[in-house]
């Protein structure tokens, strides 16, 4: 069994994707060929934005969208706790500093409440600037933006949709017409990573955007910072463009993902949680939202159920994931860096936010070792486990897996 059967999809899409791929090695045009003008189109269409620009990978994206907006030190950008690494990561590429958030237990996205306590400290702290908040839609589902929005919008804040994994899921309130993942930021991101939703044969990733402005800072930022020609540099920038055959791979599967998959893993997910929402905590979809199912991510009592029903399904052949065993704050990489202005504790770590022992700044600490600083998406790690999804999941396999869990658990 597969934890993501993408070997299974390749049999499906096959002579789509061998003609796609065979097309774009002919032409010759294997940077900005023809097929990544025509894929960031389809994108932008399909999400339901004015401009697309693909990239080379997620953590790009991200990037791209943080150097339009000029973030840098003496920023703060708020993160959520419970996210993979590059969610923060582009943060402290920039020299700014990550505030870290916690989250609902129940979907793992942002809690707006605690978005806005975090805010209210680094206001009272006085060395920082709010500028920004990365909201993530982990697993599939979008963040509760009606509710970041307000906290936002109350404190002058930019909307930064990492959509890594939720691509392709949305929210449709009663008395408007769907909105998809990726439309929800001011700038937003995906990941094209193999495994995510929607992705490529290699890494790639696409930014999101209404705004002309930026659009037309990412285009420039994306090619070495480019100006009106390819020789004319007027700014720093990347190297960091989608390269044509992976766009004809995203074309093949960005049809199939609208036609059928996203429906498929829809189902899949209807039925693990019908079979399993009486033994375990299954995730919660809110009412007028639909996720990607990027994940689809039980929480057990502790860390030693989990780890045992990991080791039990292991096994038995089933493969399973932890996404993701430690939190931001707990990151060796931020253990010198202010994650929330705070008193000085008995686990807290004497640096400011640039990590220097410097007298003058002891009052920004960073409680990195302090388990109180955002309890949920610390308990979150000993406790989440991801099963097996894709769209080529069988009745056959699920029942497998869920037969499993439920021996083991009871």
């Amino acid at each position: 069994m597969e934890f993501r059967d993408l070997k299974q999809q390749y049999r499906v899409l096959r002579e789509d994707m061998d003609r796609a791929i065979l097309d774009a090695v002919a032409s010759g045009a294997y940077i900005m060929g023809p097929q990544v003008r025509e894929l960031e189109n389809q994108l932008a269409e399909y999400v339901g934005v004015k401009h697309c620009l693909t990239c080379a990978n997620g953590t790009d994206a991200l990037t791209l969208a943080l150097k339009a907006w000029g973030i840098g030190p003496e920023d703060a950008v708020f993160v959520p706790d419970f996210t993979f690494f590059s969610s923060a990561e582009v943060v402290s590429l920039e020299g700014a500093t990550p505030v870290f958030v916690d989250v609902h237990e129940e979907t793992f996205n942002m809690d707006a409440e605690d978005l806005d306590r975090a805010i209210k400290q680094v206001l009272a702290e006085g060395r920082l600037q709010p500028r920004a908040i990365v909201a993530v839609d982990l697993f599939g589902l979008p963040a509760d933006y009606k509710a970041i929005r307000a906290v936002a919008d109350k404190y002058g804040l930019l909307i930064l949709e990492d959509g890594a994994q939720g691509f392709g899921g949305s929210v449709i309130p009663s008395e408007a017409k769907e909105s998809r993942a990726c439309s929800f930021g001011d700038i937003s991101t995906t990941s094209f990573f193999p495994a995510k939703p929607v992705g490529c044969y290699g890494d790639g990733g696409a930014v999101f955007t209404d705004n002309d402005e930026w659009a037309s800072l990412i285009e420039s930022y994306r090619v070495h910072g480019k100006g009106q020609f390819k020789y004319d540099n007027v700014r720093i920038g990347l190297n960091s463009r989608l390269d044509t055959v992976q766009a004809a791979v995203l074309q093949v599967k960005l049809k199939a993902f609208a036609d059928y998959e996203l429906d498929a893993v829809n189902a899949a997910a209807e039925r693990y949680t019908s079979l399993l929402g009486d033994v375990v905590a299954t995730p919660v979809i809110p009412d007028g939202y639909r996720s990607s199912w990027a994940q689809y991510t039980i929480r057990l009592k502790d860390r030693t159920q989990r780890d045992g029903l990991q080791a039990h399904l292991k096994s038995l052949g089933i493969p399973s994931m932890v996404y993701y065993p430690k939190p931001m704050h707990l990151q060796t990489a931020f253990a010198d860096f202010s994650t929330r202005p705070s008193g000085l504790g008995r686990n807290d770590k004497e640096v400011d936010c640039l990590g220097r022992n410097d007298s003058v700044s002891l009052s920004f600490r960073a409680k990195s070792r302090n388990l109180d600083h955002c309890p949920v998406a610390t308990s979150l790690c000993d406790r989440v486990l991801s099963l097996p999804m894709h769209p080529y999941l069988t009745e056959e396999q699920i029942q497998t897996v869920c037969n499993a869990i439920i021996d083991y658990l009871r």
